[in-house]
């Protein structure tokens, strides 16, 4: 049984539909393939940058740290050299007392000596102080930047997390749609189809 031009022309536009709609479903899963990996992308790029930040945070601390205890030895130094220069003073007065004919030991002579024993004493109390403050700070600050840097991190990781919804999701739509899509391309042919080819 030959086919007239008019069952061809019916049949190859319903073949072109089904061609059509073959299209439209490639496409879509191409669009969703393609989100799909963009939404990996996204997560993996988050980690990454997390790492490195937790990397470069832990250099800063290392950094912070260093700098803190140097702080407090200086302060110590400081204490240490108060110490020795108050050392100086009182031989110097006892010597000075002793030259005069005086016993460094009683009256104006030791009234010097517990003078410059006290201020030293206060000046080391103060470089001590200093000294513990450095060290207090510095740990106030690295505990600081630790938080700073895991909060940024978790909030990133969030936004990675939602960005990477949200490629799934359009991925998931254009699927979807693709196949609707080919859907009506397919009933469209048929359609034609039956319209055009005769009984």
């Amino acid at each position: 049984m030959a086919m007239s031009p008019g069952q061809m022309n019916a049949a190859s536009g319903f073949v072109a539909s089904i061609g059509e709609a073959y299209a439209q479903k490639a496409q879509a899963i191409q669009t969703q393939t393609a989100n799909l990996l963009q939404a990996n992308d996204t997560l993996f790029i988050q980690e990454v940058q997390a790492q490195q930040s937790d990397l470069y945070n832990m250099v800063q601390i290392g950094r912070k740290l260093e700098s803190s205890k140097r702080e407090a030895l200086g302060y110590k130094l400081m204490g240490n050299n108060i110490a020795r220069d108050m050392r100086k003073a009182n031989a110097s007065a006892r010597a000075r007392a002793a030259a005069s004919g005086v016993a460094f030991n009683e009256g104006s002579a030791a009234a010097v000596q517990q003078e410059n024993i006290n201020q030293a004493m206060m000046d080391i109390g103060v470089a001590d102080m200093n000294a513990l403050s450095a060290l207090v700070f510095g740990f106030e600050d690295v505990t600081a930047m630790m938080e700073s840097t895991k909060t940024q991190n978790m909030l990133n990781e969030y936004a990675a997390g939602r960005q990477a919804t949200q490629y799934r999701m359009a991925g998931g739509a254009a699927r979807s749609q693709g196949g609707l899509l080919a859907d009506q391309a397919l009933i469209e042919g048929g359609i034609q189809f039956a319209q055009t080819y005769p009984e």
